[in-house]
């Protein structure tokens, strides 16, 4: 961290401090501002925006290779969320202006986004009032819970680069925008296209059944991927990852209020008068 008057971006991810995907985001950025990283401990993939106890409030430095020169970095033994509290009230010298989390191993698309560490600690960032990005690089299920050093991440670093120059240069982001989530697909290049999606309503990852002589008395906590072509919707982010290849990027916002008219609510929930004496 410097005294400059460069903008201050935090670096986060759900992967944990050792993650090449961390690295590589915050290599695309060095150039952009004055780099904030600070990660979990350990690997955090499915934490979503969680807070836990804490038993170890140890917040532990670490020495990275950034760009070519030594930078201090920070892990928490906490989820992602609590890894973006903790940077803002303890560790950011002046007001962030962007967070950046991820890259991600492994895509985060579909209605279950909400679980994803990566998402949620763009979330966590969104609440303090900073803006963020969540990036995610499509790889392989075998690689969600790893730090391969097998995974490119060229192409990814080069979306990450572009939209946080975009993400400053529109900062405070649209109304309605608190975080901007990419997912770029495995066989992505600079050159690959990008395009503005809806989070699509349909799950692609789904949870393994345990086999019939365990059922009742084992938890199974694998899972795969699938998309129903047939009822996905064209402006989503899985169909730009998964069917059309191009990089999805899909704008998010804290408020969770159904897009309903309330007052319509109100008058469906009220047919019954029984709201009358109240």
């Amino acid at each position: 961290m410097t005294t400059t008057q460069r903008p201050l971006l935090l670096i986060t991810n759900d992967d944990g401090i050792a993650s090449p995907g961390l690295r590589a985001a915050a290599e695309a950025v060095a150039p952009l501002g004055d780099l904030l990283i600070v990660a979990p401990h350990h690997q955090q993939t499915g934490a979503g925006r969680s807070f836990r106890p804490i038993t170890d409030q140890r917040i532990y430095r670490h020495t990275l290779n950034i760009a070519g020169r030594p930078v201090t970095a920070y892990s928490i033994k906490g989820t992602p969320a609590q890894v973006v509290n903790a940077a803002f009230l303890d560790l950011a010298d002046r007001p962030v202006a962007l967070t950046i989390s991820g890259i991600n191993f492994g895509e985060n698309i579909g209605s279950g986004i909400t679980i994803s560490g990566t998402v949620g600690a763009a979330l966590e960032s969104a609440a303090h009032s900073v803006p963020a990005l969540a990036i995610s690089l499509e790889t392989p299920l075998e690689y969600h819970n790893s730090h391969s050093a097998d995974v490119d991440f060229s192409a990814a670093a080069h979306f990450t680069r572009l939209f946080a120059r975009k993400a400053l240069s529109l900062c405070p982001f649209p109304p309605d925008v608190d975080v901007i989530k990419i997912d770029v697909p495995a066989t992505a290049t600079p050159a690959t296209p990008w395009r503005v999606t809806t989070v699509s309503r349909q799950s692609y990852h789904y949870g393994i059944p345990a086999s019939p002589e365990k059922r009742g008395r084992v938890l199974e906590t694998g899972y795969i991927s699938r998309i129903d072509p047939d009822v996905l919707e064209p402006d989503s982010d899985i169909w730009a990852v998964c069917i059309d290849r191009v990089v999805s990027v899909s704008p998010i916002s804290l408020n969770l209020t159904s897009r309903i008219q309330l007052s319509m609510l109100a008058e469906r929930l009220d047919g019954d008068g029984s709201n009358a004496h109240l």
